[in-house]
């Protein structure tokens, strides 16, 4: 079918393209399958319709605070020993350590956005709060309040909360899966919550229409043909019965060529506009 919904359809779908059951492909099917794995993967990275936004929420545990606040227990991240240039010729070492405050994210997370923290020492907690008093003193009768007065009180009472509560300082690396939280663990109560704000890529095999996606199908065809052409390479000039040549140099610049035309494609066309830093 023009419309794959599975690795094996894709496969079938670009070696049409490529000319087959009219010419035989010379690609394995081992590397169909490599080539498929790094067009998902160039998909899933840098392709706006690859990722989906979503909310993790953590149930911050016991384990977690003593592992944020333990002191001398992280992991050694290097050893430095430097020696005097004196008479003395005096000897320092120095020893640097990483502490273990990171959360493992999941394998399927590409980038963090933001981590709140749902907490019970804001201005807006408990039963009898500003915002309760404000409703039950000032907002009695909806027709005779002060739109202005209103929201440049809940404008102030945002600006208490930032100052009690600054926005989380987190690190965060792909490769790595780990979350890294900076923050004063001793201040962090067991059963609290921290809400991530983050990207999530789309599995294929969750969601079969991705190997229906005009860029996937454009991509991965191309690096089949560029692949075929590299196989065929090693044969230029080799004459085949009926006086046929093998022609794998031009195979691979064609497909070289529409690999170029798709990436130089890709920051208009598919990727995330990147955003400006203001400040």
């Amino acid at each position: 079918m023009a419309q794959p919904s599975s690795r094996q359809g894709l496969i079938d779908y670009a070696k049409r393209q490529l000319g087959y059951p009219v010419l035989e492909i010379n690609v394995a099917d081992e590397q169909f399958n490599d080539l498929l794995d790094d067009a998902v993967q160039i998909y899933q990275e840098r392709h706006y319709d690859g990722i989906a936004r979503m909310y993790l929420k953590y149930k911050i545990t016991q384990e977690d605070v003593d592992r944020g606040r333990s002191r001398g227990a992280g992991k050694n991240v290097g050893i430095v020993t430097t020696t005097g240039t004196s008479t003395v010729g005096l000897s320092t070492t120095f020893d640097f350590e990483e502490n273990q405050n990171y959360l493992q994210m999941p394998s399927s997370i590409v980038g963090v956005n933001q981590v709140f923290k749902i907490r019970s020492d804001t201005v807006y907690d408990g039963l009898f709060n500003i915002k309760y008093q404000l409703f039950l003193n000032d907002l009695y009768q909806f027709g005779s309040i002060d739109l202005l007065q209103y929201s440049m009180v809940q404008t102030y009472l945002e600006d208490i909360t930032f100052l009690l509560n600054p926005d989380m300082r987190y690190r965060f690396n792909i490769r790595q899966d780990r979350l890294y939280i900076d923050t004063d663990w001793a201040q962090t109560t067991v059963g609290d919550y921290y809400v991530i704000d983050c990207f999530r890529i789309l599995d294929p095999n969750d969601f079969t229409k991705v190997y229906n996606d005009p860029f996937l199908k454009r991509y991965f065809t191309a690096l089949c043909k560029k692949q075929w052409g590299m196989n065929l390479i090693k044969f230029q000039g080799v004459q085949l019965p009926g006086g046929v040549q093998l022609n794998g140099r031009e195979i691979y610049e064609d497909g070289q060529r529409e690999l170029d035309e798709i990436r130089s494609k890709m920051s208009l066309d598919y990727e995330m506009p990147p955003l400006d830093v203001v400040g």
